[in-house]
């Protein structure tokens, strides 16, 4: 058993909280900065320091890298259960991120001839990095409190608010800091939020952690019951695993729509946008904060309304049928604003910034009535036996979607062939997800019933049971 240090409470929880809360905050704060302006960084034109790629292998490439996003945790979180530890697998991860981030705000000028080798070099450590860092923070907020502490949900609630204050933060610090000095000082902004993140964990963590995630899982779980027998799945079982499946296939749909944000909506913002208001000219990259605030702003607000509904709520497949609605609302925003918004002959399409805020309005809700139902689903319907392999199963088809996301995006084109194409893009996406939400609709009471009572009315309908069931977006999310 890990031993819970006694270093006193703040706002009622253990102040450990607020060290994980910090850690993770500043990490997002790394992470999404350096997100918000890595696409727009590939296709600017080298004498503005980027490395004018094509939109279409911008796009490809940030497909790529955000597939690994999702994988690498797989491997991350098997290393830290049985060689390192969680406490260790998130200061090298930090530190990799860290190292990774700076690599890439290395001036060109320093590495002539060797930038794009310099760049991928930092791009893998943030990969690796990541896989370290992003299973296993998060596990050890719960390692804080005693089996069946009732404060449990407030501090995933707390913690969850972290997440999205660096979300919200990393794309406007270090996206203005790119817009007004350079691309690469842009990318060093967010490793300075890296190492603000390991430099807290190394100092404070013994203090107020104690020896939580310092000995692997796996050590730990020999302490406990070494009988097991392997059995047959059982019939429920099986049906449970089906459940999950079909649950994770659909969620392939949602993530291939919804992660256009980094990649082709960048760009969208970046080069089809009005973006001046009263004489300023906001960076494309802010906008990749909106989906942080309205999370922020609206997560406690949906909460609510599933607890008014109470017997009336929606059950977890009705829920990812109306992310679906959701997220195609979006692309239909996207549609009407290219069918409104005329350009004179010759002139490039500048539509208002508007269209962009509502895209991303709607694409939140969808999140927060898809996304939480995900790893909780996993949760609750696997077998013990095989939980880490079906959770890996649900990242796979995370990772999946975001290459997906990347291919698609990448028909944009360029210049004024990519208005058109732009709007195919939309119509497909649209489509694909209304389609999507009326199959799921449709299965909807055959996937409750193949849950075998999972979905009944013994679940906490607390307000803090949903907020932590949405910190489970960065499962991350995200």
């Amino acid at each position: 058993m890990n031993s819970i240090p006694n270093r006193g409470e703040f706002l009622g929880h253990p102040k450990g909280l607020f060290l994980l809360f910090g850690t993770e905050m500043w990490e997002r704060f790394g992470y999404y900065g350096m997100r918000a302006i890595l696409v727009l960084y590939l296709v600017a034109q080298v004498q503005s320091g980027g490395f004018g790629w094509t939109n279409a292998d911008a796009l490809s490439l940030y497909g790529t890298f955000t597939m690994a996003v999702y994988l690498t945790p797989l491997f991350g979180g098997w290393l830290a259960d049985n060689v390192l530890g969680q406490r260790k697998a998130i200061i090298i991860g930090g530190i990799l991120m860290a190292a990774g981030h700076f690599i890439m705000g290395v001036p060109h000028s320093v590495v002539a001839g060797q930038e794009e080798n310099v760049f991928y070099i930092g791009l893998t450590l943030l990969c690796i990095g990541n896989g370290l860092f992003k299973p296993n923070i998060s596990t050890m907020v719960g390692d804080l409190y005693e089996e069946g502490d009732k404060r449990r949900d407030g501090a995933f609630t707390i913690f969850y608010m972290g997440i999205n204050l660096g979300g919200a933060l990393g794309p406007l610090v270090a996206g203005y800091v790119a817009s007004e000095i350079n691309w690469q000082a842009g990318f060093v902004a967010a490793g300075i939020g890296m190492v603000i993140s390991v430099v807290m964990q190394m100092l404070l963590s013994q203090k107020y952690l104690g020896d939580i995630g310092v000995i692997p899982a796996a050590k730990l779980s020999q302490q406990q019951s070494e009988s097991g027998t392997k059995e047959p799945l059982t019939k429920v079982e099986k049906d449970r695993i089906r459940v999950i499946f079909t649950m994770s296939v659909f969620s392939i749909i949602f993530w291939m729509g919804f992660e256009q944000a980094g990649g082709l909506m960048n760009l969208f913002a970046n080069d089809y946008t009005d973006r001046m208001l009263m004489g300023f000219e906001i960076p494309a990259s802010w906008f990749q904060s909106l989906n942080s605030i309205f999370i922020i702003i609206f997560a406690p607000i949906v909460a609510m309304i599933w607890l008014k509904l109470d017997k009336r709520e929606p059950n977890s497949p009705v829920k990812f049928a109306i992310g679906l609605v959701f997220l195609a609302l979006g692309f239909l925003t996207m549609m009407f604003a290219l069918m409104t918004e005329g350009a004179a002959p010759g002139d490039t399409l500048q539509i208002s910034m508007m269209w962009l805020v509502l895209f991303y309005l709607f694409h939140t809700l969808g999140e927060l009535c898809l996304s939480p139902i995900g790893l909780s689903m996993v949760s609750k319907l696997a077998p013990l036996r095989l939980a880490s392999l079906l959770m890996g199963i649900w990242f796979l088809c995370t990772a999946v979607a975001n290459k997906i996301a990347g291919f698609v995006g990448s028909f944009i084109g360029e210049g004024q062939e990519a208005m058109g194409n732009a709007m195919g893009i939309f119509i497909g996406l649209g489509a694909t997800a209304l389609i999507s939400a009326l199959a799921m609709y449709l299965l909807s009471n055959k996937l409750v019933d193949w849950m075998h009572g999972a979905e009944g009315d013994n679940e906490p309908h607390t307000q803090a049971h949903y907020l932590e069931k949405e910190l489970e977006v960065t499962g991350e999310r995200q």
